[in-house]
């Protein structure tokens, strides 16, 4: 098989990097070792930025998302039994976010590939990525019990963490990353959401988060110590653990349900540099990983995605590599801000196993200057809400 960018994954960067390309008349090819029922089912991320909403809306990939979506104006943040909204529209301009789970983003953008777009081939493993420094890079890979070889002009590893794409990348590449000694306890429950906004609460026994899913699902987390199995705790156990941690004193009360699904969630920072290596380009999971605190996972592979797509555009147009050449530093401006924002909303929320009295002082002291300083507060807002994606 021949095509001029092959793209391994298929999760919402590649799909929305195959996507991007088509309607730019770039010829891809993607290639994902999972089959599509469990693309269209794994739980991931579910907080697009404003940018990844304007994004999906130019591909063409918007019109369910903004049918079913839920518009968020702010969050809401709580300590010491205390409320605080942070306005988001107010503090950026309008900019806003959108409750849309990764798993409507894959559909939506599957069923555009399959219908309108180049080959989308599910259960095919790629094996390695070769030729990467000079000529066409190839992509040995297994579909349909048999190996094949996928040579294309560009390759863009979109397999997450644990694909072969960064395998190919040399020794002298750089790692920066942090391991949090906690993780966080998910569960969905069917039950309409208790309040209308996400609610980031810190506690003395731990961080919890208030999310939904849809008007009828609500998502939930609970701070578990690392390592934690999700069935260490009952269904009792967990609703309990939420009303002591989003207590409020105005007479607030959480809503209780059947919890459908439980999972834990290891909490990590990751950055690999450069990401690009002559023809071979990393987006997403692949090449960076943010604690999920500051809701920036899949909003970062979008940026990723599209810088890609636009620097390759540019180059065929104008005959110039000088985009493509400056990927790396693009993205990684963008991606170091979201590791900082992820790190400060982490390290401001949780309770550290070996945390002081004067630890959780300045975290109070921290949670006050966001919720008493216009200044601090647009910052918080401004990075919820998306950095530029250039």
């Amino acid at each position: 098989m021949r095509t001029t960018v092959g793209i391994i994954g298929a999760g919402p960067a590649g799909l929305l990097l195959a996507r991007l390309l088509h309607r730019a008349g770039v010829d891809s090819v993607v290639l994902e070792s999972r089959d599509r029922a469990y693309v269209e089912q794994r739980q991931r991320a579910g907080i697009l930025e404003q940018g990844t909403v304007d994004v999906l809306r130019e591909a063409g990939a918007g019109e369910r998302m903004d049918r079913e979506g839920l518009r968020h104006d702010g969050i809401e943040l709580r300590f010491d039994r205390r409320r605080h909204r942070v306005d988001f529209p107010g503090l950026t301009g309008g900019r806003s976010v959108t409750v849309y789970a990764q798993t409507e983003v894959c559909k939506d953008l599957i069923a555009l590939q399959l219908a309108e777009g180049g080959p989308l081939l599910f259960e095919a493993e790629a094996l390695a990525v070769e030729g990467t420094d000079g000529g066409r890079p190839r992509v040995p890979f297994r579909y349909q019990g048999r190996e094949d070889v996928l040579e294309c002009d560009y390759v863009v590893g979109c397999d997450g963490f644990w694909g072969v794409a960064r395998e190919a990348f040399p020794t002298a590449s750089r790692v920066f990353e942090r391991t949090y000694p906690y993780a966080w306890l998910g569960i969905l429950a069917d039950v309409a959401p208790s309040h209308d906004e996400l609610v980031y609460a810190r506690h003395d026994r731990g961080f919890a988060l208030l999310s939904m899913r849809s008007p009828s699902v609500s998502r939930l987390y609970l701070q578990v110590p690392a390592g934690t199995e999700a069935d260490q705790w009952d269904d009792e156990e967990i609703w309990a653990e939420l009303d002591r941690r989003l207590e409020t004193d105005d007479g607030w009360k959480l809503e209780r349900g059947p919890i459908t699904q439980k999972s834990v969630t290891p909490m990590r920072s990751f950055v690999h540099e450069p990401m690009r290596h002559g023809r071979l380009f990393l987006a997403g999971d692949a090449a960076h990983i943010v604690p999920p605190t500051g809701a920036k996972g899949l909003n970062l592979a979008v940026g990723d995605v599209v810088t890609f797509a636009r620097a390759l555009v540019h180059e065929r147009r104008t005959g110039s590599p000088e985009l493509l050449d400056a990927y790396s530093a693009t993205c990684l401006r963008r991606i170091w801000q979201a590791e900082r924002f992820s790190y400060d909303m982490t390290t401001m929320l949780h309770s550290a196993p070996d945390a002081t009295a004067f630890d959780a002082r300045l975290q109070r002291a921290r949670l006050e200057r966001v919720t008493s300083s216009r200044a601090a507060e647009t910052d918080l807002a401004e990075a919820y809400t998306g950095f530029p994606l250039e």
